[in-house]
């Protein structure tokens, strides 16, 4: 089954009713009517695992941002595999690590609760890094939970074999896997069996989304999170992470074309002048480089505008928080809600 075409979407629901908080919008397919198989995998893993990588390649397009630099994704995305017969809810997750900023403590909430909510969950370890105090805590708290847990050893195409067992042995001392995985998500290595025993797994159940559905990210999210993937790619420093981007505005243009207004926070005027660049240089180059991906993505011509702001602790208001599509920690545990419209900014030519 192919997943290419053009991008949907559908309703989130926070009812419990609803299987993963998703629901159907209109008609069920045509799926739900005979005897099929349907289930959420969590994705997850220390920052930089590859996690992202692997649900891109398994989903056949990109549905998430990748960039070497870690803690890249943020918040839950779910990803629509249909295979053997099978829809696979991939949910990729935001890297677990050691939460400082409330923007922390949200991003480690949304993983935990991608791990809870799923039928099996997936621990993506970087064979090269190999047992880290962050894998190990990992590992430690998934033995506590219910539920299958399976392995995937990342990257082992960087890792001498001989090296591959040992590691196995440690992380199965500590969590007894039900399956173990030596791939490399960057080559594909190894993804063939892993996505046919993954479609074995799925319970018995009707599809949650259409079979031609890739992702339930909604539009103005998926821009907002390309903006920043180029952020995350052409700048360095403390940029990248001190970075956030909305969506203020989504306007749809009579001859097909869509304008779409996007406001970059950073938390400090020095950041600010490094996003901007000499004369706009950079802001320039990441706006020109967002707008491409996006029409690649969208299958549409895009107006990109971007507009900068200064705002001293942005990662600690609720309200951004809330915008970028988490919850307070504090609160309750994230969900993939979508950003809120505002105002605009500069064009991108």
């Amino acid at each position: 089954h192919s997943h290419r075409g053009a991008r949907r979407q559908v309703s989130v629901s926070k009812g419990p009713a609803a299987f993963g908080g998703l629901v159907w919008r209109g008609k069920a397919p045509p799926g739900m009517r005979a005897m099929t198989r349907c289930g959420l995998v969590a994705i997850v893993g220390a920052p930089n695992a590859g996690k992202s990588t692997l649900v891109n390649q398994l989903a056949g397009t990109k549905v998430t941002i990748v960039s070497p630099k870690p803690q890249t994704t943020r918040f839950r995305i779910r990803a629509v595999v249909m295979h053997q017969g099978a829809q696979i809810i991939l949910v990729d997750t935001p890297g677990i690590f050691a939460p400082r900023r409330r923007l922390d403590r949200a991003m480690v909430a949304a993983a935990w609760g991608g791990a809870q909510d799923a039928d099996l969950t997936l621990l993506v370890v970087d064979a090269r890094a190999g047992l880290t105090d962050a894998v190990r805590k990992i590992a430690e708290a998934l033995a506590k939970g219910r539920g299958p847990v399976w392995l995937a050893l990342n990257k082992t195409d960087l890792v001498p074999p001989p090296r591959l067992l040992p590691l196995t042995a440690e992380l199965n001392a500590i969590l007894p896997f039900a399956e173990t995985f030596m791939i490399s998500a960057e080559k594909g290595d190894g993804l063939d069996r892993l996505q046919d025993k993954l479609a074995e797994a799925m319970p018995q159940g009707p599809y949650l989304f259409p079979e031609d559905e890739l992702t339930d990210l909604p539009n103005r999210m998926l821009a907002a999170e390309i903006v920043r993937e180029q952020i995350l790619r052409q700048t360095h420093q403390e940029v990248p992470h001190h970075a956030s981007v909305e969506t203020e505005q989504w306007t749809e243009n009579e001859d097909g074309s869509v304008r779409v207004d996007c406001t970059i926070y950073v938390s400090r005027a020095t950041q600010k002048a490094i996003l901007i660049g000499d004369k706009g240089s950079r802001i320039r180059a990441i706006g020109q480089s967002a707008r491409i991906e996006l029409t690649k993505l969208l299958e549409r011509p895009v107006h990109l505008f971007l507009n900068e702001k200064e705002r001293d602790g942005w990662d600690e208001e609720r309200a951004r928080i809330r915008a970028i599509g988490l919850d307070d920690a504090g609160l309750r545990r994230a969900t993939g809600t979508a950003c809120h419209p505002r105002r605009a900014g500069h064009p991108i030519s």
